[in-house]
């Protein structure tokens, strides 16, 4: 009874997540862009699969891959070797930033180096970040001295000769990409195994920040490639729009994506299962119903992985693709930037990872960070990053004109927010970037891009890395309001305080007096 209760909790959260975004398509199909009924079709069938894939995967999230790795953090740290711990979490980092599904369609688009070659390098560097991100754990090191000076490393780089100007957008974009719906649930909960062994008052602020810091591994890695590569003569990417003549064909694309990603998500999440019996036999020895219980979660999560990465692969990124296309041709091209913000703001309730980043928010917090209101701030930080991303596309501008202000500004707020709130907010920027950013996003940019006759590799990609950015604001303003209240909830208690002690004087003098 409880788990069809579960199940139907989870429907009803996919069914409004996606259920927005699939009516602002279907309202552009049938106004403003004029999309073949075929595609129209094939975007209906995976709407569907997404909504079932979202359900199956954020409750098998929640059973599974988050105890797996709550399990470990706090197993590894009773281990008095910490350059054993150092070395698991790079191993544990590799193996899931293999196994996100939106890093690979992030390198299948791009074109500038070897798939194989760039899933491998963006893998170590996830990797390398997890011990960092250990290490600051461990030492209790303060997120945001790490953070900004990563991040000065970083552009220092990125601004330097070395780096062709066609690798600046991909590598920020893969500090997105990596942070998915297997990654995610994973990272947070061994950061929150790492930081709860501990339990003094830091415990809680540390639980968060590992994703932040695993997000920055990739762009530094991929940055690293620009040395050695050329890419000055590529400007377009390797996205194909395949149209279906008829539903016979349609359904035969659903049931090759279905049988391609049943082996691929096998493939990917067996590396973590098999790492997790080691594990278990090693050192964890959980009672046979945590087990089960993990391994009923994982057969979720693996069909729920399935499903979503079918629907949103097939269904999605094809008429992502034609409306940028036909939008950015038209004499009302500008409604890209309104259109993009729109989207951006409901697109982000169907990211898999939001669902358990602010689940986790909410159980560590106690309640006292509301993941309502932590889904009102990804939108807006959303919806705002999208918007800037279609008038880049539009205009031409240079990435660096909304990067840099955005990351100073982000940076500089990390001085006077609560460390709780710095940590989730540069969590929540590689969380809101996953599935349906890599594939509805990035196809409707490319899209207008190649209509308008812009370079791809400088004006399409990076709208990941916008959508990676703008939730550090967003989500550092909640908690700067987060504190102002506070502090005028305390100051009234205090003027309280005081009126109710000046009575209880004037009622004591008066009773001396007497």
């Amino acid at each position: 009874m409880h788990l069809k209760k579960e199940i139907l909790t989870k429907f009803k959260e996919s069914l409004a997540a996606v259920l927005p975004v699939a009516a602002i398509v279907l309202a552009l199909c049938f106004t403003v862009v004029d999309i073949p009924i075929n595609s129209i079709i094939l975007f209906l069938i995976g709407t569907v699969i997404l909504i079932a894939g979202m359900m199956f995967f954020t409750l098998g999230a929640d059973i599974s891959m988050m105890a797996i790795g709550e399990s470990i953090g706090s197993h590894l740290t009773k281990s008095r070797n910490v350059w054993f711990i150092a070395l698991i979490c790079f191993i544990l980092g590799v193996i899931v930033t293999i196994a996100e599904p939106d890093l690979r369609v992030l390198a299948d688009t791009a074109p500038i180096v070897d798939t194989t070659v760039l899933i491998v390098a963006i893998s170590v560097g996830v990797g390398v970040f997890l011990v960092v991100s250990f290490f600051r754990v461990y030492l209790q090191v303060k997120l945001a001295y790490i953070l900004i000076i990563m991040y000065i490393l970083l552009f220092g780089l990125a601004l330097s000769p070395l780096i062709p100007n066609n690798f600046i957008a991909i590598a920020f974009d893969s500090g997105g990409v990596t942070t998915g719906p297997i990654t995610v649930p994973f990272i947070m909960a061994l950061g929150v195994g790492l930081a709860s062994v501990r339990g003094d008052k830091t415990s809680e602020e540390d639980s968060f920040g590992l994703v932040a810091l695993c997000s920055i591994g990739p762009i530094l890695t991929v940055l690293i490639l620009g040395i050695f590569n050329d890419t000055s003569s590529v400007t377009s990417s390797h996205f194909v729009v395949t149209e279906y003549g008829n539903i016979k064909e349609i359904l035969s694309a659903y049931g090759n994506a279905f049988v391609t990603y049943f082996e691929e998500v096998a493939i990917a999440i067996l590396p973590i299962i098999i790492f997790f019996i080691i594990f278990q036999f090693a050192t964890l020895r959980l009672d046979k119903r945590s087990l089960i219980k993990i391994a009923i979660g994982m057969v979720y999560t693996y069909i729920g992985l399935v499903l979503f990465l079918t629907g949103v692969n097939v269904g999605f990124m094809t008429i992502g693709y034609f409306i940028g296309h036909q939008i950015a041709t038209s004499s009302f091209y500008w409604i890209l930037i309104p259109l993009g913000g729109i989207i951006g703001y409901f697109i982000v309730a169907a990211e898999p990872a939001v669902h358990v980043l602010k689940t986790q928010v909410e159980d560590i917090t106690e309640g006292r960070i509301k993941g309502k209101a932590m889904g009102y701030s990804l939108a807006i930080g959303v919806a705002i990053s999208v918007a800037l991303s279609m008038l880049r596309v539009i205009t031409g501008i240079s990435i660096w004109y909304i990067l840099i202000p955005g990351y100073i500004f982000s940076l500089i707020m990390t001085f006077f927010v609560p460390p709780i709130f710095t940590a989730i907010a540069f969590d929540s920027g590689g969380v809101a970037s996953g599935p349906m950013t890599a594939t509805f996003l990035l196809p409707l940019a490319i899209g207008a891009s190649e209509a308008i006759g812009g370079n791809i590799l400088t004006d399409a990609f990076g709208i990941v890395a916008f959508v990676a950015m703008t939730p550090l604001v967003t989500i550092q303003m909640l908690g700067l309001i987060s504190k102002i209240k506070a502090s005028k909830e305390i100051t009234l208690s205090v003027d309280l305080g005081n009126i109710i002690l000046s009575d209880e004087i004037i009622e004591y003098d008066v009773e001396e007096d007497y």
